[in-house]
């Protein structure tokens, strides 16, 4: 079965959501603010309670990051995004709720990719996010009800857990002065790439007579 998938980014405070890097009396936070993914999924039966699901997702992650000074009651702020692709597997365990309805419990490991790393500028300074790695694996966790129809296909409502297994990015937030002169100071920090999701998802018709003939064959 072929599905599509709408995720946004909910930033969770139990996941600390928020670094913050000081250096004398520089200081800075660096906060997720949200962001999306969306993508494709297929899914194979293996027995009646049990599937496999492998996708392919893109994920912008949105980043507020302030930027203060207490010699010259500076304070700045600015947004970054990073972007990644992540290709999840996991295996899925159904329980029924009703005639249509079905809870989905899912865990398994994803390969997260990162092409290139983010920059944005303050109007006195810079933030850089160094990627960590380009490519790195996480673990997925998903719980969810699904609505099953004869005709329209699945309606899929749930929640997932990201969490690499390394940190996502080194953020370097550079002081430069409102003169943009060379940069005197630097503070850097990893940043946690755990994320939380709601997810929205549509698995498309598939007609019982053709999986029963693709059986056969």
């Amino acid at each position: 079965t072929f599905g599509i998938q709408l995720k946004p980014v909910i930033p969770f405070g139990f996941f600390d959501p928020v670094t913050t890097l000081e250096q004398g009396t520089l200081a800075s936070t660096v906060e997720l603010k949200g962001g999306m993914a969306f993508g494709m999924v297929v899914r194979t039966g293996l027995t009646k309670a049990i599937s496999l699901e492998v996708g392919i997702d893109q994920i912008t992650r949105r980043y507020d990051v302030a930027l203060s000074n207490d010699t010259n009651a500076y304070n700045g702020s600015t947004q970054i995004r990073f972007v990644g692709y992540e290709v999840p597997v996991t295996c899925l365990v159904y329980i029924r709720l009703g005639e249509k309805t079905w809870m989905n419990n899912a865990l398994g490991l994803s390969m997260d990719f990162y092409p290139s790393d983010a920059v944005r500028n303050f109007d006195a300074g810079q933030v850089y996010y160094y990627r960590r790695n380009w490519a790195q694996l996480g673990v997925v966790g998903n719980i969810g009800v699904e609505y099953r129809t004869e005709k329209s296909g699945y309606f899929y409502l749930g929640g997932t857990f990201h969490r690499p297994f390394q940190d996502l990015a080194l953020a370097e937030v550079i002081w430069t002065d409102q003169y943009q002169n060379y940069r005197p100071y630097s503070m850097s920090k990893f940043i946690n790439g755990s994320y939380l999701t709601v997810d929205l998802r549509y698995y498309f018709h598939e007609d019982p007579d053709k999986a029963r003939l693709r059986k056969k064959r």
